[in-house]
């Protein structure tokens, strides 16, 4: 049986506007316990921020997160897959891109992400990717 990507993504995805501060991006994963948030520009995808990119391509540059933008932490060259897309497709998207989280775009508005974690929850949930993607936050 086909398994699609609408079966296991996280819907309704969080987004922030590509002007919001770093500081206040941090805040809402780390209160809504998210590694990824969605940056739109109006009712366009712009692009995907995670936790790591915020690090890396923030903090790690020097700069005062609470005055500096996701703009410039976001990832904008973005692969995406629809709900009804083929779940071995975004698998096959993820290893050909290198990337671990799949924005799910229907009728060109973001409608979930589709990440590696839940990939492994549905195909071998006794993985080790499997059990840290359903273990609580250590926060």
């Amino acid at each position: 049986m086909t398994q699609h990507v609408r079966d296991i993504m996280t819907g309704a995805p969080v987004s922030v506007g590509p002007h919001t501060s770093v500081a206040e991006v941090a805040r809402t994963m780390r209160d809504r316990d998210l590694g990824a948030v969605l940056v739109m520009d109006d009712d366009r995808l712009r692009g995907l921020v995670t936790d790591r990119d915020l690090v890396v391509r923030s903090v790690a540059r020097g700069g005062d997160p609470e005055e500096t933008t996701v703009a410039g932490a976001c990832s904008e060259d973005l692969v995406t897959v629809g709900p009804d897309d083929d779940l071995d497709r975004a698998v096959r998207l993820m290893r050909e891109h290198a990337v671990r989280r799949v924005p799910v775009v229907e009728g060109g508005r973001p409608v979930g992400i589709v990440s590696l974690g839940d990939i492994a929850m549905e195909r071998d949930p006794e993985s080790a990717l499997g059990d840290i993607s359903v273990a609580r936050p250590n926060t």
